[in-house]
């Protein structure tokens, strides 16, 4: 694993817009230097025959199903009610 410089940190608090002093950039330093090592950590496991994990709540398909509802009232009475129609859509003003 390469280690993180203090002008890796600086410029990871450029990109985020943060100001930091030296300080606190060699604190972050070593703090990113121990996370990184943890996911070092992670590369030692063997992984082999797992199945990544997509959705670990159980849920398969929470989408419900289209349904066409009648509301009684068809294409044309509702174009009728518009101030423009055109093509059989509501017309409306640019929006820019």
């Amino acid at each position: 694993m390469n280690a993180i410089s203090i002008n890796d940190v600086k410029h990871l608090a450029t990109l985020s817009a943060l100001s930091i002093t030296d300080q606190e950039a060699e604190q972050m330093r070593t703090q990113l230097s121990e996370i990184l090592g943890y996911f070092e950590q992670l590369n030692e496991v063997d992984t082999t025959g797992i199945e990544p994990t997509y959705q670990v709540g159980g849920l398969e398909n929470v989408m419900r199903t289209d349904t066409i509802k009648d509301y009684g009232v068809n294409r044309e009475d509702l174009l009728r009610s518009a101030p423009a129609s055109e093509s059989g859509q509501v017309k409306v003003g640019r929006v820019l």
